[in-house]
């Protein structure tokens, strides 16, 4: 059986996070990947504010007794009261991406809360170990939505070295017990999953979008800025946003100076393309593992066959590759 530092410390039965993705990630999805034995996150940064966090938060409750939490993408406006009422309703951990964790790191230790924090750059990752985190998810650029640019093969040693003995799980590209045994050789202590539960019965995603993931091959994403610039989403610069591609990003990819100069234009656009489900335009926020993903299952599912498809290569490829 799997079982590495993460699984004590979090009291999980299973290395694997349940990325906590906005617009995706809602109560019954952390509810599911706790209830397997996993660590549910929820994505806890919406446009609907504290309320609604506080009812996703209040639906997993109801789902499982199992530890999960609620991970925010922490260079957004309203972080402050997000954050407070997930500590007032008592998940087991908080976690930041796209800023520096060390602000909010005290008062959820504080609460008995833990702190995880997703990181882009080597740089980030010395930042969020000396913030005095409890985890670290090294992103590689595969990773689908919000992301960096490293690829993560040498980006997750990298960070490893430099999170000064802090659990660091993998993040990107990881849809299946390959890329799950993969990362944990390379020294990771579990993987942070996000596009393989999109195309999951619980995740909040729109069936179209859970359709175009399943139709997706690996080498229909790109990473660009043409969404995020269009809508003046809350992100910093450095950070890309891995889609799949279509006829709007084929348009405008590359066109950053003219997307902005267009900006009202493009962003009602979207907005008609997303409640029209057209993916023409429309983004669907997915990472190069897409083109491992075949089907919409249960998000327990899901888990259970990445655990065991890892545990029998980690027992078998050895054998095969150690004369």
């Amino acid at each position: 059986m799997l079982h590495t530092r993460i699984c004590d410390r979090l009291k999980v039965a299973h290395p694997i996070l349940g990325a906590p993705m906005a617009g995706a990630a809602g109560g019954e999805l952390a509810a599911a990947v706790s209830e397997a034995g996993g660590f549910g996150m929820i994505g806890g940064t919406t446009p609907d504010g504290p309320d609604a966090l506080c009812a996703m938060i209040r639906a997993a409750k109801a789902r499982t007794d199992r530890p999960f939490g609620v991970g925010f993408i922490s260079s957004a406006p309203g972080l402050d009261a997000l954050v407070r009422v997930a500590l007032d309703e008592g998940v087991a951990a908080l976690a930041h991406s796209f800023a520096d964790p060390t602000p909010w790191v005290q008062a959820a230790h504080d609460a008995g809360v833990k702190v995880f924090a997703q990181v882009q750059t080597v740089a980030q990752a010395r930042i969020a170990a000396h913030a005095g985190v409890d985890l670290i998810a090294a992103q590689g650029t595969e990773a689908g939505g919000h992301t960096g640019y490293s690829g993560l093969l040498p980006f997750l040693p990298a960070v490893i070295d430099a999170a000064e003995g802090i659990p660091v799980v993998a993040a990107g590209g990881i849809a299946d017990g390959r890329g799950l045994a993969a990362a944990l050789m390379l020294g990771a202590e579990g993987a942070w999953i996000g596009t393989r539960f999109v195309a999951s019965a619980e995740a909040l995603s729109a069936p179209w979008a859970k359709s175009r993931v399943v139709e997706a091959g690996t080498d229909d994403t790109v990473l660009t800025r043409v969404y995020d610039l269009a809508t003046q989403a809350p992100f910093p610069p450095t950070v890309g946003d891995r889609v799949l591609r279509n006829d709007y990003t084929d348009e405008w990819h590359g066109r950053n100076d003219e997307v902005v100069r267009n900006r009202e234009e493009l962003a009602g656009r979207i907005g008609a393309s997303i409640q029209a489900g057209d993916t023409r335009v429309a983004p669907v926020r997915a990472g190069n593992a897409a083109g491992l993903i075949h089907d919409i299952r249960p998000a327990g599912e899901i888990l259970r066959s990445i655990v065991e498809e890892a545990e029998r290569i980690l027992r078998e490829r050895p054998r095969q590759v150690i004369r």
